[in-house]
């Protein structure tokens, strides 16, 4: 890199250091917004949440080993438990009011606890649970952005668009919130990613940011074990395929790692060495099976993860497919070769998967972000160098924003005037994504490029003020909406916390066994003793041959039974 080179990049690295700075605070804004009073939904919410709790119980070094109902805990590694339970740990130390779980206010980020005692046996709200993997996973929009610069030295305006784009994809925003290891999963890979890159220069330059690597790989294996061998070979190889490092700058990047990896690997075996080959269930029941087989019913297969790029994307999805043009056209340049060999590597952890989730598609949006950032950059100042691929159609693109912004307002005035009431309660969130769409599209198509980059801040702007709308109410988590609600039970299962109750022809309810404080398993054929009795909580009144039941409360819509045979009547 030469003298002059140098001079342009120091020159602008401050006021991107400043862009990106109110970047992670917009995101923090997002991060902190809503976190409570929406209930914990299944499956992983009420797992990890409950996993959280029992370690936060543990004294050192047993929270090594982390459990679930006091059985050990083998579906995934313990950090972020161990994060969300040391959060469970202050919120005792320093209390809050408790009350609907709302902690932080549905319309702000401004904690509205009053400080006052909390009982140790307390259930933690929910924003004390999801207060972690948020914060952290709102990191990853000023890192990716740093990754930009690393790819694009001296571009600042690039390296601020991709984190603005990071900063307005929905997914991350939305799965980000959860109590959940995925965004923190995000954030961990980014900062391989970096790390890796960061490894030119010195040698003393490579081992530091080689351990910084490994230590990244660390988080990995302490969070979702089976993605850290993936994510470490793909940057790898394509550090190699740069091909600017000699023999022994290699060796020392693979010893700097193995430095870097040392955590999580020693805390693998450990779990090994204590219980045995139930430890691989990380790796195999939980990691690589998912490959081969649909677990839990899950088979939904590519198309799946297709689906969710396609309804997250927006407004950024028409950038991608001229941006992926753009890296194939730049394919021997080390930007060109970053994108095109991490959004293939990314789709190859995704796309095989025979098990799908919604979240499992978050791989694919950093790079998505990474992509699709030159072409913004470009639509924002044409006079710039890079002009991609099919720019005549790109031209166009503000106009097809503008029709897509048209519908969404006519679908929200739709609302407000009572001719679409489903659509109502989103009404406020569509006339402000609309309204961005309508205005930052029609700035866009100016010729001159102040108007232009005015229209790309009213269209990122105007599309993180929607986000910040459907954050703050109980929209955002729409999963609620799949199964019946799970009520507050404590009052109706107060005075029988000595006998053991079923759900009755009801899968089990992680979600439901956190707010019941207690383990109810699913049960669909009883068998009973004479004069024997059991507590089902059910939807309906149970029905099973010679069986009597008696509704002892409910709390909609379960209600808890008694139920027992009747007399003179055989076993069900």
């Amino acid at each position: 890199m030469d003298r002059g080179l140098r001079r342009v990049i120091h020159k602008r690295q401050h006021p991107l250091a400043a862009g990106l700075l109110l970047l992670w605070l917009l995101a923090l804004i997002l991060a902190l917004t809503g976190l409570g009073g929406v209930p914990l939904v299944d499956w992983d919410e009420g797992i990890v949440a409950r996993v959280a709790l029992e370690t936060s119980d543990l004294p050192w070094p047993e929270r090594l080993w982390p459990t679930t109902w006091g059985e050990p805990y083998l579906n995934k590694p313990p950090l972020i438990h161990w994060l969300i339970a040391a959060c469970i740990d202050l919120w005792r130390q320093f209390g809050t009011v408790a009350g609907s779980g709302a902690g932080l206010v549905h319309g702000g980020v401004i904690p509205g606890a009053i400080p006052m005692a909390t009982p140790a046996e307390a259930l933690p709200p929910e924003w004390v649970l999801r207060f972690a993997p948020s914060v952290l996973s709102s990191l990853l929009v000023p890192l990716l952005g740093l990754i930009q610069w690393r790819l694009r030295p001296g571009e600042r305006t690039t390296a601020l668009a991709t984190a603005a784009i990071a900063l307005t994809l929905l997914p991350l925003a939305r799965h980000g919130h959860r109590v959940m290891l995925d965004g923190v999963q995000l954030l961990a890979i980014a900062l391989l990613w970096w790390a890796v890159l960061g490894a030119v220069g010195s040698w003393r330059r490579i081992f530091v940011w080689g351990v910084l690597a490994g230590l990244a790989g660390s988080a990995l294996l302490l969070l979702k074990a089976p993605t850290a061998l993936p994510v470490l070979v793909s940057a790898l190889v394509l550090r190699a395929l740069e091909r600017d490092l000699r023999p022994r700058p290699w060796l020392l990047l693979i010893l700097a790692l193995l430095v870097g990896l040392l955590p999580g690997l020693t805390w693998h075996l450990g779990h090994w060495l204590v219980r045995g080959d139930g430890a691989l269930q990380m790796w195999l029941g939980q990691g690589y099976a998912r490959i081969g087989s649909a677990i839990e019913g899950h088979r939904d297969g590519p198309l799946s993860a297709v689906l969710e790029m396609l309804e997250g994307g927006w407004p950024w999805l028409p950038l991608w497919p001229f941006g992926l043009v753009l890296a194939w056209r730049d394919r021997r340049r080390k930007a060109g070769l970053w994108c095109l060999g991490l959004t293939l590597a990314m789709s190859l952890m995704v796309l095989p998967l025979r098990t799908q989730l919604p979240w499992y598609s978050l791989l694919l949006w950093p790079p998505f972000a990474l992509v699709c950032a030159p072409v913004l950059t470009w639509l924002l100042d044409r006079q710039r160098q890079g002009r991609p691929p099919g720019s005549g159609w790109l031209i166009r693109l503000p106009r097809f924003w503008g029709l897509i912004g048209v519908v969404v307002l006519a679908a929200a005035l739709g609302s407000l005037l009572g001719w679409l009431p489903p659509l109502r309660p989103a009404a406020a969130i569509a006339l402000v994504f609309g309204s961005a769409l309508v205005i930052g599209a029609w700035l866009l198509s100016q010729e001159e490029r102040r108007q232009r980059q005015l229209g790309g801040l009213v269209l990122m702007l105007g599309t993180w003020v929607a986000l910040l709308l459907l954050l703050a109410s109980p929209l955002w988590l729409w999963e609620l909406q799949e199964r019946w609600p799970v009520p507050r039970l404590a009052p109706l299962l107060a005075g029988h916390q000595s006998k053991e109750v079923r759900l009755w022809q009801q899968d089990e309810r992680p979600s439901l066994n956190w707010y019941a404080g207690r383990r109810l398993r699913g049960e669909d054929h009883l068998t009973l003793a004479p004069g024997e009795t059991i507590l089902l909580l059910s939807l309906q009144v149970p029905q099973a041959p010679e069986l009597r039941c008696q509704a002892l409360g409910s709390q909609a819509p379960l209600t808890l039974y008694r139920c027992g045979l009747e007399p003179g009547g055989s076993k069900p």
